[in-house]
């Protein structure tokens, strides 16, 4: 047997692991009281924003362009769709498949919650000095990045047009 100290809480602490996971917590719980006028989580947000980009995109590519679960994405438009942000229409194709729209409640939605959305990432981020925002954002997106395919979700942003520098 290996003779190894114990690890410590302070070990804990400073582990990047640990500082992931409560910098996520800390980023929801901002988001949800900012906007908690609105009844929307981070999730729902982030689908309703990938759903009016790609009017028509299926639960399938809604999941690999906002990389998340698609087994729990399933919960997540039914929630939508209740509240009346998003509607389910068949595919010409295929009558199995659904196609996510947003609906006008949902544009309304998303055009009243920017304000919040927006002061919710401006306090993520204001206790650390200008340039070390940026500086973090840039090594947060780096890290993303060259991680990604270490996700249960990999983000396919080939999936999302707008990744794709396509000229128009």
């Amino acid at each position: 047997m290996q003779n190894r100290p114990d690890i410590t809480m302070d070990a804990v602490y400073t582990a990047p692991g640990y500082l992931f996971r409560r910098m996520q917590q800390i980023a929801v719980a901002i988001f949800i009281e900012e906007c908690r006028d609105f009844d929307l989580t981070p999730v729902q947000y982030a689908a309703l924003i990938a759903i009016r980009t790609h009017p028509g995109i299926d639960a399938t590519r809604l999941s690999a362009v906002i990389a998340f679960d698609r087994s729990t994405l399933g919960s997540v438009i039914e929630r939508l769709e209740a509240k009346g942000y998003i509607e389910r229409k068949p595919a010409p194709e295929d009558k199995r498949v659904k196609l996510l729209y947003l609906t006008k409640a949902g544009s309304s939605l998303l055009r009243d919650i920017m304000p919040a959305v927006d002061r919710a990432q401006v306090r993520m981020l204001q206790p650390l000095k200008p340039a070390d925002r940026k500086t973090l954002l840039v090594l947060l997106a780096q890290l993303v990045d060259l991680n990604n395919e270490a996700s249960r979700v990999p983000l396919r942003a080939e999936d999302a047009l707008e990744h794709l520098g396509k000229v128009g």
